[in-house]
């Protein structure tokens, strides 16, 4: 009897993609898998033909022997690989969905409880500094009447007749052997005959506790604080999940955050640029840092200022603050300084006082010139 195309098979064209081949192959051996048809050859054999398909047209060098050949690439053992749950294309992709089903893991362990995730929006100072700090947090909480076993008072969590306390049960289909969670007590290997009536036999109730953060000096916008076990408590005595807390720095008014640096932009006046002076700027831990001004100093002319950046995270390190300057030019003038600003200006074209814009305007006449030759 001929064998059937593998394209056809899988149902999917011979351009598909490997995402493609994937999607459809998944499809068809949940369908077809032997567990869902008790008893069935013929289901048992489907499942492994396109098992076999799949193997192929997932391997680009497989692929392109049998686009050129055929079935032919692969008789007498030429290429066709182990078909079982050794290798395989079934192999490759089984975890992902059947994992819930196998016996791999450890008993109980999907009665874990959730993670959680909480938002923390704090200063820039506060992100310098450090800081203790209460969160308040909604979550479920071990039942107090049952002590989380979920069953009531006086009374206790009984084996499961179904898997005899494995958590786990066992079938046999053809070569299969299958292990999977047992579907009463859901690998817990207990149930509860006598369920709590405070949380109805979970084991856990809605609550709101309150929790002591540390925030180490040096935290980042988007930082997250792992606090072990302060998740959701577990199904029935089930181990709890974690709480992670995201930190959010808010916006500051005078500083911008580089990493372990800080920048601040600082207006100083026309006649300070130009004379020179002294000026104080503000720093993040609370103090004033003096900064010498030179004369002749420019518009986004930067002053660093060592160590008087950010905490470095779990470090006695700072990073460095700069200064940048931006010469504010004056407004509402009165009629004394208009006339003294003119006096300088006649005075400033004399003694060439502005070399920046005289090379600018020399280069403008050069380009202007060049272009009429």
């Amino acid at each position: 009897m001929a064998k059937q195309d593998f394209y056809e098979m899988l149902g999917v064209g011979r351009d598909a993609s490997a995402d493609d081949i994937k999607k459809a192959f998944r499809k068809l051996a949940m369908q077809c898998h032997p567990d869902r048809h008790p008893g069935d050859k013929q289901a048992e054999q489907r499942f492994k033909d396109i098992n076999e398909a799949y193997d192929v047209l997932k391997d680009e060098q497989k692929r392109a022997a049998y686009d050129r050949f055929g079935h032919a690439a692969f008789e007498q053992g030429g290429g066709r690989g182990d078909f079982g749950f050794g290798g395989g294309g079934f192999a490759d992709i089984f975890e992902e969905m059947f994992g819930s089903m196998m016996g791999g893991g450890e008993r109980g362990a999907n009665n874990r409880g959730s993670d959680l995730r909480y938002n923390l929006e704090i200063t820039l100072e506060e992100a310098f500094k450090g800081r203790e700090t209460q969160i308040r947090v909604p979550t479920l909480a071990p039942c107090d009447s049952c002590q989380g076993s979920g069953a009531e008072a006086g009374s206790k969590p009984i084996n499961c007749p179904t898997c005899r306390g494995a958590g786990r049960v066992r079938t046999q289909q053809g070569f299969f052997t299958m292990e999977r969670t047992c579907p009463a007590c859901h690998g817990a290997g207990k149930v509860i005959d006598k369920p709590c009536r405070s949380c109805g036999g979970q084991g856990r109730t809605r609550k709101e506790k309150t929790l002591n953060v540390t925030i180490p000096s040096g935290v980042e916008d988007g930082t997250r604080i792992r606090l072990a076990s302060e998740g959701e408590a577990g199904l029935r005595g089930g181990g709890n999940g974690d709480l992670y807390i995201f930190l959010a720095v808010k916006a500051h008014p005078l500083f911008q955050r580089e990493g372990a640096n800080i920048h601040c932009r600082v207006p100083i006046s026309m006649s300070t640029a130009a004379l020179g002076g002294t000026i104080e700027v503000p720093t993040i831990d609370g103090s004033r840092a003096k900064v010498a001004i030179p004369a002749g100093t420019q518009t986004g002319h930067q002053f660093r200022l060592r160590g008087k950046g950010m905490s470095v995270l779990r470090s006695a390190a700072r990073g460095d603050m700069y200064a940048q300057v931006s010469v504010e030019t004056p407004m509402h003038l009165t009629k004394r300084q208009q006339e003294l600003l003119r006096e300088f200006e006649k005075e400033g074209e004399a003694h060439k006082t502005s070399p920046e814009s005289e090379g600018f305007f020399a280069k403008v006449k050069e380009f202007f010139e060049d272009l009429r030759e």
